[in-house]
């Protein structure tokens, strides 16, 4: 896939988060009709700070030289971000948002900005292309549970 059509599939996730909330009450977004797995609300308050997380890293291996990339627990950041009490409307219109506007970076970059590299202290060493394809996937990956639990509700989107 090149870059242009992996940029725009990346700001694309933003409206597709923002789909998947779409119509549902507070107590259909705090749901678990798949049980032992995380709610609607908190997979789209997960991929938000996900994307701050993620779109925070490209910048720096695009600003930086080599910067250091530093992980962190996603189950951590549920159990004690209070997740359920945040807006998932609003998590996914901050997700789109920042989508949007960090695309008009992506846009303008010279080829030769997509091997640059940052170092991930538990992956290693990361090219700007890899985080763009790994949080475009990333989405992707959650949203599909996310779908799936729209269904069980009886809400298909």
């Amino acid at each position: 896939m090149n870059t242009k059509t992996l940029i725009d599939e990346f700001e694309a996730g933003g409206q597709r988060v923002k789909d998947v909330v779409a119509g549902l009450s507070r107590e259909e977004l705090l749901a678990f009709p798949v049980p032992g797995t995380w709610s609607i609300q908190q997979v789209v308050v997960h991929l938000q700070d996900a994307d701050a997380v993620a779109v925070d890293r490209m910048k720096r291996i695009i600003a930086e030289e080599n910067p250091l990339l530093i992980g962190f627990n996603e189950n951590l950041y549920t159990k004690n971000l209070f997740y359920n009490d945040q807006p998932a409307e609003l998590a996914a219109e901050v997700l789109d948002l920042t989508r949007r506007q960090f695309v008009q970076v992506l846009r303008r970059l010279p080829e030769s900005a997509w091997v640059r590299t940052g170092v991930h202290n538990e992956r290693g060493k990361m090219t700007l292309l890899e985080m763009l394809q790994i949080y475009t996937k990333h989405l992707e990956h959650h949203l599909k549970f996310a779908v799936e639990k729209r269904r069980k509700l009886g809400k298909p989107s």
